[in-house]
C-alpha cells in the first residue's frame, strides 16, 4: 500500500532544494564577496615622523583627501617609527622633509597596506611638487619681470618648466622595514593557507567525533591533540620547506599552526558532540562563511568594513592568521589578544568534547530504558525467549550506565 505521507515528503525536499539551498548559497557568496568588494583603509594606524611644517601639511592633506582612512601617530625620528612598526603598533610611517618623502612600510604585516602606503607617499610627493612649483611661479610673478617676444617666451617657458621640474621635484624613497619572504614576495602563499587550515580543522573535528573506535572522551581529546600537531607539521613542511613562505621562528610557527588547527577542530568536535550531525553544518558555516570570509588574511582587518574586522578577529580563522603573521615575522609582538582568542575557543571545544555526554545522557538513558523494558522486542510464543532477551537488555543497560 502506498504511504500517504510520501507525497508530502517529496514536496518538502523540493522546497528545500528550490528555496532553502539557494538562500544558503546566496548568503555564502555574499559573505565572501561583500567584504572583498568593500576593501578600503579604515583607521589604519600609520606613523608620522616629526612635527615640522612638511609633516603637518602631509597630515592635513591625507585627512582632507582620505577622511577616516588613517589613524596618525607621531614619532620623533625614524628609529622610533621603525620600532613601532616592528612592535606592530603601526603598519608604516611617513618621514616628510622639504624635498623628500621616506615611506617606512612592512610588507610582512600586509602587502596590501604596504602598497597603499607606497601609493600614498607618491601622491604626497606629487602634491608637494606642485605646491613648490606654484610658489616659485608666484615669486617670479611678484618680481615684476616683463615677458619677452612670443617665440622667445615659448622657448624660455619650456626651459623654465624643465628646470623647475628638476629642481622642485620631491623624491620618494620606500624602505621595507619587515619584508615578506623572498620566495613569497606578494604573500600569496601565506594568505592562501587560511582557507585550507579552516577546512582541515573542521574535518579533523568531525572525524574524531564520529569515529566509533574513539568511545571515551579522553581518547577523542588525545586524538585531536595528536592529529592537529601532525597536520600542522605537514602544513609547515609544505609552506616553508617546499615554498619558503614561513622563514622565521620555526618551532613557534609550528606551535601556532597546531593551536590554530586545534581551536577549529575542537570547536567543531564540541558542537557535533552536543548537537549531533547538525553541529557539523553549524560549525562549518561559522568557521568558513563567517570566520574565513571576515579574517582579513588577504588584506588586513583595518581594510574591511566596520564591525566585520572585529567579528573576524574574534573567530579562530582571523585570530589564527594574525597570530601566525605576528609569530613568523614579528617575534610574537602584539599576539596576546589573538592567542587568548584561540585558547578560549580551544578550551570551550575540548570541554564540550570531554563533558558533552553529560548533556545528552538523559535522551540516551530514555532510549536504553525503553529497550530494556522489552517493549520493542517481540516475544516468541511458547518459549522463554522473551524473558531471556529482557534479562539481557537489563544487563546491557546496567553496563551502559556504569560506563557513562
Amino acid at each position: 500500500m502506498r504511504n500517504p505521507l510520501s507525497g508530502h515528503r517529496a514536496w518538502r525536499e523540493v522546497a528545500i532544494a528550490a528555496i532553502a539551498l539557494p538562500i544558503v548559497i546566496t548568503l555564502a557568496v555574499m559573505a565572501f564577496a561583500w567584504p572583498a568588494g568593500r576593501i578600503s583603509p579604515r583607521d589604519v594606524p600609520v606613523g608620522i615622523v616629526g612635527t615640522g611644517p612638511a609633516s603637518q601639511h602631509a597630515v592635513e592633506g591625507l585627512t582632507r583627501g582620505k577622511p577616516g582612512a588613517f589613524d596618525f601617530r607621531l614619532y620623533p625620528d625614524q628609529q622610533a617609527a621603525r620600532s613601532a612598526i616592528k612592535s606592530r603598533d603601526v603598519y608604516g610611517a611617513f618621514a616628510v622633509s622639504g624635498h623628500s618623502i621616506t615611506v617606512l612600510k612592512a610588507t610582512a604585516a600586509s602587502p596590501s597596506v604596504a602598497q597603499l602606503l607606497t601609493d600614498v607617499g607618491q601622491q604626497l610627493a606629487d602634491r608637494a611638487t606642485r605646491q613648490i612649483a606654484q610658489q616659485k611661479a608666484a615669486r617670479q610673478k611678484a618680481d615684476g619681470t616683463q615677458p619677452p617676444a612670443k617665440a622667445h617666451k615659448q622657448a624660455a617657458a619650456k626651459q623654465g618648466a624643465a628646470g623647475a621640474d628638476s629642481s622642485a621635484r620631491v623624491l620618494v624613497k620606500a624602505v621595507d622595514v619587515v619584508p615578506v619572504a623572498t620566495e613569497d614576495p606578494r604573500g600569496v602563499v601565506f594568505s592562501s593557507s587560511v582557507f585550507p587550515l579552516t577546512i582541515c580543522g573542521i574535518l579533523i573535528g568531525a572525524f574524531v567525533t564520529m569515529a566509533r573506535g574513539l568511545a571515551r572522551p579522553r581518547h577523542r581529546v588525545l586524538t585531536l591533540l595528536v592529529a592537529c600537531a601532525v597536520a600542522a607539521l605537514g602544513i609547515y613542511l609544505v609552506a616553508q620547506g617546499f615554498l619558503g613562505a614561513l622563514p622565521h621562528n620555526h618551532v613557534a610557527t609550528w606551535a601556532m599552526l597546531s593551536l590554530d588547527l586545534l581551536s577549529i577542530s575542537a570547536t567543531a568536535a564540541g558542537v557535533v558532540r552536543l548537537l549531533g550531525p547538525a553541529g557539523l553544518g553549524l560549525s562549518a558555516a561559522l568557521m568558513v562563511f563567517v570566520g574565513n570570509a571576515f579574517s582579513g588574511a588577504t588584506s588586513a582587518p583595518e581594510m574591511l568594513p566596520k564591525g566585520v574586522d572585529y567579528v573576524g578577529q574574534w573567530l579562530p580563522p582571523g585570530a589564527g592568521a594574525s597570530l601566525l603573521r605576528d609569530t613568523t615575522y614579528f617575534d610574537g609582538n602584539a599576539d596576546a589578544g589573538h592567542l587568548a582568542v584561540l585558547v578560549l575557543w580551544t578550551v570551550c571545544g575540548l570541554t564540550a568534547v570531554m563533558f558533552g555526554h553529560w548533556v545528552i545522557r538523559e535522551p540516551r538513558a530514555t532510549k536504553t530504558s525503553a529497550t530494556a523494558s522489552g517493549e520493542l522486542l517481540p516475544a516468541l510464543p511458547g518459549s522463554g525467549a522473551a524473558l531471556s532477551v529482557r534479562r539481557h537488555a537489563h544487563a546491557h543497560a546496567r553496563r551502559h550506565d556504569g560506563d557513562g
